[in-house]
């Protein structure tokens, strides 16, 4: 006879945990021992109850459509076709490419390609409005879905300088484009470079919609949905909650500029916390990374492969990533769900506070002069250096591990024959505009350290 063991125990109450817990510790400090304080100042209790939880409004998600997206650099146009037919026949779903500069024969790029079913994002080094005029003609003629990823004041952010164009600003380029790519998104934000350079996770959500601020009070004929290219890391619930926090936010402001699409979050693991050696981890923390990303409602998701930072682009670190999310896609239930992660009080209680500390330092950042104004004085970076120089300290204690490097290393492990990329911060002299935010990946030092013993 079937027995329903919800009728046979009764309900335990947050109280009686917690007293229950405090018995088991014999006498020791509850809080001290068992309530840590993220580096967003966030206090993660041991247990969440139902009693201490108030449902309060979060985004939807639709988490089991996330697509599979290839990155592809265009250097040799008749390779990147082949590369990027091949990737779509091995289970990718969408395609970015990356294109330095307008020599590129756009229209041979797609003519190939099967561009009714496939959504191709672009990453562009530069900005023209013919070029981009070419891509239009192009991809309506065949109604294809493309987002042009458009982000000058992430290029002021990341190079220091602003694209050089032939318009008077970079926004006036923007508002022309707007009225020329009416049926396809145009405006992303680099929300990666603030991950990638060590801001923490409210500092993220925050200035990416800072950033995001500046487009929709600029360009009021923006239509489709902005893009934020986001980069998670391995706090796996607090990513989830980020990327939630995210959308839940964007919405509520979008919502003050009668803009009714909701943002599209195109996400990729984080570089800050890859590493040089013991590189095959690099897939570990990758997956983890990629899980947080499916949960928290990624509309696109490309992974890193786990020998990017020192590798040139090669076929089987591609492969092997691609794999990682159609494992993750077509054999781990992932594809099953929109909203997997409403009712876990813990994660609905990190996306409400993270949101409410995102929306604060919005706030803030709005209340003196706005988002770029505060990156021309060089607060952003300023901030940003703050809490990268917190989680370097950390690092470099050993409080904070990557698994091979700081802690249970292969001294046996030479990596200098095999480098065919620089793996560390470049230093690139040059006249800007403004002090760039840089990048930089917490092993570096180390690294440097271990080659240089070699």
């Amino acid at each position: 006879m079937a027995t329903n063991l919800f009728e046979d125990f009764g309900p335990v109450s947050s109280k009686q945990w917690k007293q229950k817990i405090q018995f088991e510790l014999n006498g020791a400090d509850y809080n001290e021992s068992l309530v840590w304080n993220s580096p967003e100042d966030i206090k993660v209790k041991p247990f969440y109850h139902r009693d201490d939880f108030t449902k309060t409004s979060t985004a939807a998600t639709n988490a089991s459509q996330f697509k599979i997206c290839q990155n592809i650099f265009v250097f040799d146009v008749e390779k990147s076709v082949e590369r990027a037919l091949d990737s779509l026949k091995r289970g990718a779903e969408s395609l970015r490419f990356t294109i330095e500069n307008e020599s590129v024969d756009i229209e041979k790029l797609l003519e190939k390609l099967p561009l009714k079913n496939t959504a191709i994002h672009f990453d562009l080094k530069f900005l023209s409005v013919d070029f981009i005029s070419k891509i239009n003609t192009i991809v309506e003629q065949k109604k294809a879905t493309v987002f042009y990823n458009l982000d000058p004041i992430g290029q002021l952010a990341k190079e220091g300088n602003w694209f050089t164009s032939k318009e008077k600003s970079n926004f006036e380029t923007l508002q022309l484009l707007s009225k020329v790519t009416r049926e396809n998104s145009l405006i992303s934000i680099n929300s990666a470079l603030y991950q990638n350079a060590g801001a923490n996770i409210v500092q993220q959500i925050a200035y990416s919609l800072a950033h995001a601020n500046e487009y929709l009070n600029r360009i009021p004929t923006i239509h489709k949905a902005i893009v934020f290219e986001v980069a998670v890391g391995s706090n796996y619930f607090f990513e989830i909650a980020k990327l939630r926090a995210l959308r839940l936010l964007f919405q509520l402001i979008a919502k003050e500029y009668y803009h009714d699409s909701d943002c599209h979050i195109l996400v990729t693991p984080t570089k800050r916390n890859k590493t040089l050696y013991d590189y095959n981890i690099n897939m570990l923390r990758t997956t983890t990374e990629c899980m947080s990303a499916i949960l928290g409602g990624a509309d696109t998701i490309t992974n890193l492969p786990y020998d990017a930072i020192y590798h040139k682009n090669n076929e089987f670190g591609d492969r092997i990533a691609r794999n990682q999310l159609l494992i993750l896609k077509n054999e781990s239930y992932f594809d099953k769900v929109n909203n997997p992660a409403d009712g876990s009080y813990y994660i609905e209680t990190l996306t409400q506070q993270l949101a409410e500390k995102g929306l604060t330092l919005f706030k803030e950042i709005e209340a003196n002069g706005g988002f770029l104004k505060q990156l021309n004085d060089g607060i952003i970076k300023r901030k940003i250096q703050e809490s990268a120089d917190k989680e370097q300290q950390l690092f470099d204690s050993g409080k904070e591990i990557l698994t091979g490097t700081n802690k249970y290393l292969n001294t046996k492990d030479k990596m200098k024959e095999q480098i065919e990329l620089y793996p560390f911060v470049k230093i690139k002299p040059r006249k800007t505009l403004i002090t760039p935010i840089i990048e930089k990946r917490l092993a570096e030092k180390l690294e440097q350290e271990r080659l240089a013993s070699e």
